[in-house]
């Protein structure tokens, strides 16, 4: 589905037409992406949809075998000082050195960085209660979490990169990233992707949203503007149904006899109009959760 953006900037992130293979298995199939500047983008999509490989080709780890990766309108392959400086990642696995101690860790990652703010990092050690001497093997999975976090965010990035974040972490600490981190982040004028199955957290804190199934992204839009589009309604008819007159905009369908409900893409208005047209009464009329649009989206 074709994306304008949202602004006459640049974008941040462009992956255009983008495939990628891992033997006989298509990961990324002929795949756009558009990531405008600024605010919080959620990449959702099931275990396997092709979110950690997207993240692949924007960090530099993975080329496009077709199509273009571009990064600050930079290709991270061929450029990755140019782009890797510039970004602050944070991955599911969160893979630290278990021998370092959290100071050692900030020390090394600082070395990497020439716009390291200290005080910053400092602060951020405090905030999330990280014992400077404490060794990060010794570390708890959400201790951890916060760990990759200081290092993704002390110099500061321009893109901060997140792949599953929450995994396995409890709710305190999502609350942590999810909540405050991101938020400022984004409120800094600084741009947040991050990927995650868990929607809950993506609605609550997402400006923007791609869904990607099998390598393809089936639905990229503002979350203000897909939450609108996206309705249950159901339906009476006077004459009982074996199967549901058709309505505009039917993603799936579930009832019997004269009370039929729908969900559907479209707005209130256009589907009540819908409905009038095909002689049915509007006996409800709902907005859906994301997860129900992602459930709708991916299993039509």
């Amino acid at each position: 589905m074709p994306d304008p953006l949202p602004s006459a900037a640049p974008p941040i992130v462009e992956l255009s037409r983008v495939t990628r293979q891992f033997g006989n298995k298509t990961a990324l199939d002929d795949l756009s992406l558009t990531v405008p500047r600024g605010g919080v983008f959620g990449l959702i999509g099931g275990n396997g949809a092709g979110k950690t490989t997207v993240i692949k080709h924007i960090l530099g780890l993975l080329k496009a075998q077709t199509g273009s990766v571009r990064v600050f309108g930079l290709d991270p392959v061929a450029n990755p000082v140019g782009t890797l400086g510039r970004i602050g990642y944070l991955s599911e696995n969160r893979d630290l050195p278990d021998w370092m101690s959290v100071a050692q860790l900030m020390r090394y990652t600082q070395a990497f960085f020439p716009n390291w703010d200290e005080n910053y990092a400092e602060e951020l050690r405090q905030a999330f209660d990280l014992d400077p001497h404490a060794r990060i093997k010794t570390l708890s999975r959400g201790q951890r979490a916060r760990a990759g976090l200081l290092v993704a965010l002390a110099h500061r990035p321009e893109l901060l990169v997140l792949d599953e974040p929450s995994s396995g972490l409890d709710p305190v600490v999502r609350r942590d990233i999810l909540g405050a981190i991101i938020r400022t982040i984004a409120d800094e004028g600084r741009t947040v992707l991050f990927s995650s199955h868990l929607l809950d957290e993506v609605e609550r804190v997402a400006d923007r949203v791609a869904i990607i199934h099998q390598g393809r992204i089936l639905l990229t839009a503002p979350m203000e503007e897909i939450k609108d589009t996206h309705r249950r309604v159901t339906l009476r008819f006077g004459q009982a149904h074996d199967r549901p007159p058709s309505l505009v905009g039917t993603l799936s369908f579930e009832g019997q006899g004269h009370e039929w409900t729908y969900i559907c893409s479209g707005e209130s208005g256009q589907l009540r109009r819908a409905a009038e047209a095909i002689g049915a009464t509007v006996v409800d009329d709902a907005a859906l959760t994301l997860d129900e649009i992602f459930v709708s989206r991916v299993l039509n």
